[in-house]
């Protein structure tokens, strides 16, 4: 009978024990995954996000998982074959669904935004742009990804997802603090500006002086439960590779000794190629019909089959003054907030990030490291004015055809720095030139993907009954004995 009692007190003890402050506790939450392709001018990259179910204020806490850059040229070229501009995505499509758990394929979020050359090819060839769109989704919707849609971003979408990219990398929406264990906005958050500089255009994004915006350039976002009003514009046309067939037209446009079926033009400097002392290259009239930026009707140039040699003479000066000529600034009057061609913008405030094109002409100069503007101009008239025959044995590795068009970029950013957004020597100090913050990427992809979190709905935390662990233990340890005591019983 004693041997009974104790068995059922035994159990007792165990079933209160395991009852016993029971506690709602949450699983970790699930990681989420989403991909977007940059389909940019010249080229295409994919970039493979990731952030916990959970989301911190209604946005996703983005981190970057992977990036791949597409073989090949922007996607804008295929407009003669654009099955191609789908087959060119597959490789990186690959490589993603292999960072990615296969448990969670179709659920990622698989985005395409095309950029400023997918623009260009819509303004001459609509039905072009859609074929090739409509091909890069046919692609992507062959994949087991929950595909979201391929389109065109207009150029203020591609400024202000540019900007969030940056302020989110560096912290200025939101930090985690280890001392509270979560995510907190800081208090003296510092806003930079985006600075962005690609093929077929730039943009320039940032928070003016003020709390409103009266400008039609406005755009205003909700991100980690703040809302943000920003300035953001961009110039079609004025990437670097579109400025320098613009640079090149011109300047072939100016002189008309025509003779026979081809032209010698001894230019100030650089086009196309930097223009520097004893570079030549030969340029087809008709290949500034392929742009829209440069297939504008001239009455002093033919746009036909004939060729034209273009000598570099290696004077820095004329070369800036030439890059100049390209911008309308006197449509701006005497108005001081205002670029060129009569856009209107607040003056520039804060800091700035400038990346893309703007980093890499700078980051071969040797100008990322803060040097003050004077030294800045120094270092770029020097190299425009060294010879072919110089920089081609001191730069071995560096790309034949990206070599020649230094001069000419790092000429043409000191003019839209300078003379149209209206930095100065002040100010120059303001400007960080850089590619990567942390271990992502700089870019708008970032900022459109943390902007969609937005709309991907937050998971409910999945919920179970829990004790604590020393209780748990004790209920188990109770259990294992009213077992044992309960088979001796039947034994014996």
């Amino acid at each position: 009978t004693a041997f009974i009692g104790a068995l059922i007190a035994l159990s007792i003890v165990a079933l209160v024990l395991s009852l016993v402050r029971i506690k709602d506790v949450t699983l970790p939450p699930t990681v989420k995954y989403g991909m977007v392709f940059d389909a940019g001018s010249s080229h295409t990259s994919l970039f493979v996000y990731e952030w916990d179910s959970d989301k911190e204020n209604d946005t996703g806490v983005v981190s970057q998982t992977l990036s791949c850059d597409v073989q090949g040229q922007g996607i804008s070229s295929y407009a003669n074959d654009p099955p191609k501009a789908g087959d060119s995505l597959r490789e990186c499509l690959e490589k993603a669904l292999k960072v990615i758990p296969a448990a969670k394929h179709r659920d990622v979020p698989a985005y395409l935004g095309a950029t400023a050359g997918m623009r260009l090819l819509r303004e001459q060839n609509s039905s072009a742009a859609d074929q090739v769109l409509a091909q890069v989704a046919k692609t992507m919707q062959e994949y087991p990804v929950a595909f979201k849609g391929a389109r065109i971003l207009t150029g203020e979408e591609e400024g202000a997802y540019g900007w969030i990219t940056i302020n989110y990398l560096l912290e200025s929406f939101t930090k985690y603090s280890p001392k509270a264990h979560t995510w907190v906005r800081p208090e003296a958050a510092n806003i930079f500006g985006a600075l962005d500089l690609g093929g077929a255009s730039t943009q320039i994004s940032f928070m003016p002086k003020g709390s409103g915006i009266g400008w039609n350039e406005a755009s205003t976002f909700m991100l980690y439960g703040y809302n943000y009003s920003i300035y953001t514009h961009s110039y079609l046309c004025y990437g670097q590779n579109e400025m320098l067939k613009r640079l090149a037209k011109k300047l072939i446009a100016v002189r008309r000794d025509w003779g026979g079926t081809g032209l010698r033009i001894p230019t100030t400097d650089l086009i196309q190629k930097i223009r520097t002392a004893n570079f030549n290259e030969t340029v087809s009239l008709s290949s500034f019909c392929t742009s829209p930026c440069t297939n504008q009707s001239d009455p002093r140039l033919a746009l036909d089959d004939r060729n034209v040699t273009l000598e570099g003479r290696g004077n820095a000066s004329e070369c800036l003054a030439a890059i100049k000529k390209l911008f309308n600034f006197s449509a701006c009057g005497q108005s001081q907030d205002c670029t060129f061609d009569g856009v209107h913008q607040p003056p520039v405030r804060g800091q700035f990030i400038a990346f893309s094109a703007f980093y890499y002409n700078f980051k071969f100069l040797n100008l990322t490291e803060g040097q003050p503007l004077a030294a800045v101009r120094e270092t770029i008239e020097h190299f425009c004015t060294r010879s072919w025959e110089d920089l081609s044995s001191s730069y071995p590795e560096e790309n034949p055809m990206r070599l020649p068009k230094y001069c000419a970029n790092a000429n043409y950013i000191l003019t839209l720095l300078l003379d149209a957004y209206k930095f100065n020597e002040s100010s120059w100090s303001d400007i960080s030139f850089q590619m990567k913050a942390g271990s992502a990427s700089v870019g708008w992809t970032l900022g459109y993907m943390l902007n969609l979190t937005n709309m991907i709905p937050a998971e409910a935390p999945l919920w179970v009954k829990g004790h604590a662990p020393s209780l748990w233990a004790a209920a188990i340890a109770f259990i294992i004995l009213t077992l044992a005591l309960g088979l001796a019983a039947l034994l014996l």
